[in-house]
């Protein structure tokens, strides 16, 4: 796979998981900061919308993945991001 479909693979795993996540926990659980959670993710699909079909992969990469930290504050699955993003010139 190319790296670009790599990278949107892995995003489209994170937001499977806080998919998951958000789903299964009790109600006392859903509070202030699923909002923060709900504003990263609303954040990428609007990026991701763009009608021109011109978005930032590092910026989708980087609002799913502080959602998915929120969550799980795991930044162990948030690693292969970074090493995966194509180096700038």
């Amino acid at each position: 796979m190319q790296t670009k479909q790599i990278r949107l693979r892995r995003i489209q795993n994170l937001a499977h998981d806080i998919m998951v996540e958000m789903n299964s926990l009790e109600d006392q659980k859903k509070s202030e900061s699923y909002r923060s959670v709900i504003d990263h993710l609303s954040r990428a699909i609007g990026e991701l919308s763009d009608p021109s079909g011109d978005y930032s992969l590092d910026y989708v990469e980087e609002k799913v993945g502080t959602a998915h930290y929120k969550i799980f504050k795991n930044m162990k699955k948030l690693t292969p991001l970074r090493k995966t993003q194509e180096p700038t010139l």
